[in-house]
This record gives structure tokens, sequence and C-alpha cells, in this order.
């Protein structure tokens, strides 16, 4: 909202803003001050809304502005001398209305709740807000906040992107998805606003063709879609990346994760029982979100090891089922610790498919200390695991062992890696106590199933 000359902002009831009303009545009457908005009115409440006045009084000019009184910066800013002669030279202002608690959402929903494209839902007077949500279909099975018009607007504060942006296409209903109707599931998962860039990067990456939500959702298998995130914003948003980081209790890493299913399920319709075939499921289908822990780690991020800038922000997807453990409390070698993991990441899937499944390996800081000791970068670690993933084939063809799954007997002649080159990813997280790391293994990879998508949160 910007108008011509300079614009004063006051209120009757701020004993500041009373003190210069003289020297306001003299501005206007020079033709220095075009408008004088009082926050006592719609109108002028309105514009201070608009404005963004947190003091009163305010002078503003363009992009500058002079808060409370101070006679020689208004002198200055107007270019008038001699102004409010027998007042002190300087008294802070009062704080504007529009600040009052309780009273700026309301505002906001007055003044700009008309920008909110979706639906509104009338409830009775006697419906219970959360039994409503509840009985529409709109929840996860746990209970989730009612997105009010105030709640979104507060929501949408968290990202300079516009409301109506489409953010992505999501399946399996093939929903073109606004950011609103992001910040609408974000409300209802219990995020804060600060949040919302990085709900919104993961909403992208998961409609990808590379990540595929929509055969995610489809398949009968265990996996539904993990969030990993990297950079300055994990910090900024308060996200775990220590102890009991897979776990519950950060309201960051619980919601964030939370939301992007609710969208998956609210707006593109993939929902349990429906094109959501599970037959299991885990409970990470809930949420599963957390933050890598960069400064304790022996080695680059994930993020930047899949190809962005140290200091980016990012949302790595993968498509994995519930985690499970490493034990390892007597290695105090690489190469005997790496046995160990060789060993658990055998069994992902089943210990006679390769080359099907990805993992993602969870390497805690006590486990992560004996690599680093041993001198072990990610990438040493990744082709040592790899030779002694790389298994005959005899050992693997359906029936050997006594087991009838396994690949076919055509290809037994030749050994086969546990892991495609790719497939297997790192990331350093947990408590610095206890000397565990986790496997989360993956969904199918390749052009049927799916593949890691790592993209930069922007705001």
């Amino acid at each position: 909202m910007t108008e011509p000359g300079v614009v004063a902002v006051v209120k009757r009831d701020c004993p500041t803003c009373a003190l210069i009303e003289p020297v306001l009545q003299d501005l206007v009457a020079r033709g220095v001050v075009s408008t004088v908005h009082r926050e006592d009115d719609d109108d002028g409440l309105e514009a201070s809304w608009h404005l963004g006045i947190e003091t009163v009084p305010t002078l503003i000019r363009g992009d500058e502005r002079i808060v409370g009184w101070s006679r020689s910066q208004w002198e200055e800013f107007t270019g008038v001398s001699g102004l409010g002669d027998g007042l002190p030279d300087y008294q802070p202002g009062c704080g504007s209305r529009t600040a009052e608690p309780g009273l700026a959402d309301e505002l906001a929903v007055r003044f700009n709740g008309s920008t909110l494209r979706s639906r509104r839902v009338e409830l009775a007077e006697l419906e219970d807000e959360a039994e409503a949500l509840f009985d529409r279909g709109w929840t996860d099975g746990l209970p989730v906040v009612a997105p009010t018009e105030a709640r979104v607007l507060r929501m949408l504060s968290g990202t300079s992107r516009a409301p109506d942006e489409i953010v992505a296409v999501v399946p399996p209903d093939l929903v073109e998805c606004t950011v609103e109707k992001v910040a609408v599931n974000a409300v209802m998962a219990g995020c804060r606003p600060e949040y919302l860039p990085v709900v919104l990067t993961a909403v992208e990456a998961a409609c990808t063709e590379t990540f595929n939500i929509h055969g995610l959702l489809a398949t009968t298998y265990f996996s539904g879609p993990v969030v990993v995130v990297n950079g300055p914003i994990a910090r900024a948003i308060g996200m775990n990346s220590g102890v009991n980081v897979l776990g519950q209790g950060n309201r960051a890493n619980a919601t964030i994760g939370r939301a992007l299913q609710l969208v998956i399920r609210n707006v593109g319709g993939g929902r349990p029982g429906g094109v959501d075939r599970a037959t299991l499921g885990n409970p990470g289908k809930y949420t599963f979100c957390y933050a890598e822990d960069e400064e304790g780690s022996p080695w680059e991020p994930l993020s930047v090891e899949r190809g962005l800038a140290a200091d980016a922000s990012a949302v790595t997807l993968f498509a994995g089922e519930g985690p499970r453990g490493i034990v390892d409390q007597a290695s105090r070698t690489p190469d005997s610790l790496a046995r160990s993991f060789a060993g658990a990441l055998r069994t992902v899937a089943h210990p006679k498919l390769p080359m099907a499944f990805d993992a993602l390996v969870v390497v805690a800081p006590e486990h992560a200390r004996v690599f680093r000791e041993g001198g072990w970068s990610k990438s040493r670690l990744r082709e040592e695991l790899t030779a002694l993933l790389t298994i005959d084939g005899g050992e693997l063809v359906r029936g050997a062992g006594g087991c009838d799954e396994g690949i076919p007997e055509a290809l037994g002649s030749a050994s086969w890696p546990k892991f495609r080159p790719d497939g297997l990813l790192f990331v350093h997280a947990g408590g610095t106590a206890g000397m565990f790391s986790a496997i989360i293994g993956g969904w199918i990879n390749g052009e049927t199933g799916s593949q890691p998508v790592t993209q930069e949160v922007k705001g």
C-alpha cells in the first residue's frame, strides 16, 4: 500500500500521538503530510495493518519511516524546521492496535481473508471441531488442528510465495495443489509458519516422476516418504538431529512429515484402503522426518554429496520402510564395523534379493567416530560395503539354502551386488551415547519404483 507524500499513522489513546497532534495539523496545512490514518476507525486500522505499523505515531514516505516523536528526526524527514515549539525533544510512541494480542489474527481475516481461495466449511454451533474433521475424513487417524482463516493466513506468512502459486500436481487424483492448500494442511498437521518452506519443498519433491509418490502409495510394500533436512533451515526451525532423532518429541520433525502425508491424503486423495494398498505399512507413514547432524559429522552432508552447495538448505526424499537397528558395541576398527553393517544390510527386503532395493543408513555418532578415527570417508565406506555385499549368484538363486525366494537360476553363474552403485545413502544423526546405527530399507528402485530426490529449500 503506497500513497504520495508523507503519511502519518496515529491513534487516540496514545499520549505521544496526542502530544504531536498540533505538529501534524501544521504539516497537513503546509501540504507536507498528505494523509493521516487514525487507527480508531476501520479505514485507518486497515491502512495501518496493510502498512505493517508496529508503533504509533509513525511517519512514512516511500520505504522510509520515522517511529515515535523526535523533533530533529521529524524536521529532517519533513524538511520543516521549528516543529513542536514547547514540546519535549523526544518521546517514544505506543504499540499499534494491529499488534494487540488477539487482534492481529482477527485483522488478518478481516482485511486479507478474501485472498484465500479454499472452500469454507461451516460447522454447527454444537459441533466439536476435532470430531468434525474426523467425520469428514480429513485426518490421518490422529486429531488435527482446525484450519481457520486466521491460522492459514498466519501459516502463509512463513513464505514469500503467492498463495495461488501451483506447487505440484498431487497424485493419485492429479490435483493441482497451491501454496494455500499446502498451508491448510500444514496448519492441520500442527506446523509453525517457519516450517512452511520445508513442507512446500517436500511436496514438490514427492510429486516428481523421479520420486513417484503415486507408485509408493499404490504399493503393497511397507514404505512411505522419508524426509531428511539439511542446511541452515534445520537449525533455524529447531529440528532434532540428535537424541531420539527418529522418535517423538520434536515439533518440527513431527509436523513437517505429517503435513506432507496430509497433502497427499487430502489434496491428492491417497488414502489407506483406496489407492494406498499397503499390506502392513509402518508407523513412519504418519510422519518420518528428521535433520542430519552436520556439525558433528565426519563426512559431507547428504545434500552436498547429492550436488547442492554447503550453505544451501535442502530436503531429500527417500522411499523407506521403518528403521531397523544395527548393534555393534565391540568394533573399534572401520574394517570390523563395516562387516557388521554389511551383515545387517544384506537383510534389506530379503537376503537373497540383490539390486532391487536401496537403503538409507543413519550412522550415529559413536559408530561415526570409529570411521573418522580410521580415516574412512563416506565413499570409502560405500566401496567397502559394495565389496562385502557382492554375493555369488549360487547363494542367491531360488532354492539355495532351502529357501524358495531368490533370483532366477539363469542368473546364478554371476556375482551380484546387494545395492546398485548409487543405491546406498548415509546420513549422520542420533545421540552421542550408544554404539548403534539404523537402516531404513527402501522400496524398489528404478523406473518402476522410486529414486531419492534432493531439492533446495526456498522461501
